[in-house]
């Protein structure tokens, strides 16, 4: 795919918004770097961290506000929401709604993504599990 605007659509829209990973393999490298260390290296370090938080927030939703695109990298800003109903990041479940905002950077090489960089509203996101004051 030469557009990585449309790329992160259809990786947003079959990922985040049906919880499909079987089109993981044709929208992300094999080999994809991961900079957030709580997500494994890899297509398969991605998988594992979404499958787990989809879990533990069975209603989990995306919300897109912005993307940009220069070059090979696309910046996507949006809302990470849910209820944190499982175990999840080494947090009990708590029952409480959460969400909080992030901006999420990618590399594309080849068509797919390569590579990950983020920024997470994680203080927003522990106070309101209430893991923090």
């Amino acid at each position: 795919m030469s557009d990585p605007k449309a790329l992160l659509a259809q990786f947003g829209a079959k990922i985040f918004g049906e919880k499909d990973f079987t089109a993981v393999g044709g929208l992300m490298r094999d080999d994809y770097i991961q900079h957030n260390p709580l997500v494994g290296q890899g297509s398969k370090g991605f998988k594992d961290f979404f499958e787990a938080w989809f879990k533990a927030s069975p209603d989990f939703k995306f919300e897109l506000k912005q993307i940009v695109s220069e070059g090979d990298k696309v910046w996507v800003y949006g809302t990470y929401s849910g209820t944190h109903k499982g175990d999840w990041l080494g947090i009990p479940a708590t029952g409480k709604a959460y969400k909080f905002d992030a901006v999420d950077i990618f590399r594309i090489q080849d068509g797919k993504l390569a590579e990950h960089w983020d920024v997470l509203d994680v203080y927003n996101l522990f106070k309101q599990l209430g893991t923090i004051k």
